[in-house]
């Protein structure tokens, strides 16, 4: 069977930037899983599955505007220092997780001033080139349970751009 629209799919891969540093895998044995046409992995990862079957391997470019975009400038808020743990040392690329109307949120820190702190409310690979390194690990039919699980989803396909993630602990975000 080839990878199709509503397929299950499982894939074992590595995710690297242009450095070559690794910063995202599945770990060994647990393939990442996802039902195809739902929005859980990037669009651009999922365009270039298709077709493929099991036991094929591919290599997958995604530049930043394919993948979560480019880092706006935008997101880029100044908060007061009382508003962060008083007990915790503030560094700069430190992370923080908030709540916002779609769930956690990830803020990094990107500057320390005199009283506020400057977060950056982008997605971590905002700006980034992602390379993928995939084997496609099992595909069949997805079951009734999985297509009606998958409605909600994790949001990968939207929303990033308004800094707001929305990402359950199975999403291939990176």
């Amino acid at each position: 069977m080839k990878i199709g629209e509503k397929t299950f799919v499982a894939i074992d891969y590595t995710l690297s930037l242009d450095s070559g540093e690794k910063v995202d895998s599945s770990p060994e044995g647990e393939p990442l899983s996802f039902v195809t046409g739902m929005g859980r992995v990037l669009p651009g990862l999922e365009a270039a599955l298709m077709g493929k079957a099991v036991g094929e391997s591919t290599k997958v470019t995604l530049d930043a505007a394919e993948a979560y975009g480019e880092v706006n400038e935008d997101l880029l808020r100044d908060i007061p220092k009382s508003q962060f743990p008083k007990d915790v040392e503030i560094e700069v690329g430190m992370t923080f997780s908030a709540d916002s109307p779609r769930g956690p949120m990830p803020l990094t820190v990107a500057k320390i001033g005199e009283d506020d702190i400057t977060v950056d409310l982008n997605h971590p690979m905002a700006g980034k080139r992602l390379h993928f390194d995939v084997k496609i690990a099992e595909v069949r039919e997805a079951l009734e349970e999985e297509l009606a699980q998958q409605v909600e989803g994790c949001g990968c396909g939207g929303g990033e751009a308004e800094g707001e993630m929305n990402c359950g602990p199975d999403c291939a975000c990176g």
